[in-house]
């Protein structure tokens, strides 16, 4: 049977989007392009107006598929001037000895960092201007009546609570998700979390005293140090956001890290070249919360024509590929381009819609979330081992030997529009190239080129299909 919203103009349409935060604002931007009043219900006080707590911020790095959104929002450009490219990861030994990696296969293909907060900051402000939209802040859904799309909303500073009914609820509150735990409860529902052993901690440099930076800023700069590390991405203003990775229990652990002396120790043993960049270390330290990570995979995201999951709620992945961010605005680039499919005579039938839009996200999120966690193994074990920099030294050389017919699987990733399902099929192939390729030699330079043109022949192009053609630069 149609469901009871899909005759319902949409200017007559009320939508709940639970969460403002990246994904949701955004998302409440594109619906109240189609005319449709939009309530966005968010727990945190208005981070505009509020310093809200810092320490659980890991900086973005906002790529093709972001910017894709972010364009089809008119945002695009704004958003850069706000971000700092990244051309590649700069590698800092024990001993201070750097290596760099090029992410892209020219410099036209880049990452971009950006504060999440600030650009959360820029989203909100974009849907209040952008029509029938009202954010409601400090206000927790603590309850849903999915058959009667009817939610329960606590004010935060009051603890009253009262009661809603919305045609549409579409949750975006991230990871831990209020309207996915609702779901869980319908029979049949399927969830899984999985929870990393590892927690992050939020550290900082800040800006020189001239407001330059103090490390090279057009880069990511990586501690791997085997199971654990420390990552540092720039800022507008000339600092970093850096976040240190390290499990929770162990011999090498964030219980191990209890005092001062502790933490001095640890940082002067194991990243000694960022001690005097860090001028307030230890209050950092321990003023900042340990965060967790967790991935979530969980079918379906829908519930008829009713209530629907977006980016986080539905998806939640460790943030190792810089995907997250990118993976939410991409679900959101499929929802808009299926809401012009199917809109007719002003109406749009959300059942199909919902359905639809979950099909074609499903397998490409949950490729990468498991991408994800394959590159936060790379980043911490491998990116300094001599074996690694030959194989990624080897790909750079395939790329431009074979600009149409090889990419690695961070350029596809990254730097395309390829399904990430495609991605990461390709990825498995793309690795037993270069690692027979990488066999018997000392130097990248040494690659036979005429066997790799064969292996790329053979067991590639079939599966990417001109894919690779496909690249635009950032």
């Amino acid at each position: 049977m149609p469901d009871h919203n899909d005759s319902k103009k949409l200017t007559d349409t009320r939508v709940s989007v639970v969460g403002a935060g990246l994904v949701g604002s955004l998302l409440a931007i594109f619906l109240a392009r189609r005319g449709m009043q939009v309530t966005v219900f968010e727990r945190r006080p208005d981070m505009r107006k509020h310093t809200i707590s810092a320490g659980r911020s890991i900086n973005l790095n906002i790529t093709l598929r972001g910017l894709r959104a972010l364009e089809r929002a008119g945002l695009k450009e704004e958003i850069l001037q706000q971000s700092i490219p990244m051309m590649g990861r700069l590698m800092h030994s024990r001993t201070g000895e750097l290596t760099f990696q090029p992410y892209g296969r020219n410099e036209s293909e880049f990452g971009n960092s950006v504060s999440r907060a600030e650009l959360n900051k820029t989203l909100m402000t974009a849907a209040e201007r952008a029509g029938s939209v009202e954010i409601r802040f400090e206000k927790r859904i603590t309850g849903i009546d999915v058959d009667r799309t009817m939610i329960r909303i606590t004010d935060e500073s009051t603890g009253e609570a009262t009661n809603e009914s919305f045609d549409l609820v579409i949750g975006t509150d991230g990871s831990a998700s209020a309207v996915r735990e609702d779901m869980m409860t319908l029979s049949g529902y399927d969830c899984r979390q999985s929870y990393l052993d590892y927690g992050y901690k939020e550290l900082a440099i800040a800006p020189d005293t001239g407001g330059g930076f103090k490390m090279e800023k057009n880069a990511l700069h990586i501690w791997p140090r085997g199971m654990y590390m420390l990552i540092a991405l720039p800022n507008f203003d000339g600092s970093f956001t850096c976040t240190l990775f390290l499990p929770y229990k162990g011999d090498i652990s964030f219980e191990q890290l209890q005092t001062k002396e502790d933490v001095e120790q640890f940082f002067q043993r194991d990243f000694n070249d960022t001690v005097p960049l860090m001028d307030s270390l230890i209050e950092t330290f321990f003023g900042n919360p340990t965060g967790s990570m967790v991935t979530v995979k969980c079918h379906p995201w829908h519930y008829q024509g009713k209530v629907l999951l977006v980016g986080d709620a539905a998806h939640a992945i460790v943030p190792f590929f810089g995907q997250g961010a990118n993976c939410g605005f991409e679900d959101l680039t499929v929802f808009d381009e299926l809401l012009t499919k199917y809109e007719s005579n002003g109406a749009v039938s959300w059942s199909k819609l919902f359905a639809d839009f979950t099909q074609m996200r499903k397998e490409h999120a949950d490729a990468i979330a498991d991408m994800a966690f394959e590159n936060f193994i790379e980043m911490r074990d491998k990116v300094g081992k001599a074996e690694f920099l030959l194989a990624k030294s080897v790909e750079k050389i395939l790329e431009r030997e074979f600009p149409h017919d090889f990419a690695s699987r961070y350029s596809l990733v990254t730097f395309t529009h390829t399904p990430y399902k495609l991605c990461k099929d390709a990825g498995i192939i793309i690795d037993a190239i270069v690692e027979e390729l990488c066999r018997g030699i000392s130097k990248a330079d040494e690659v036979d080129l005429r066997r790799a043109e064969k292996l790329i022949n053979e067991k590639l192009r079939p599966v990417l299909q001109g894919k690779v053609r496909e690249a635009q630069p950032v």
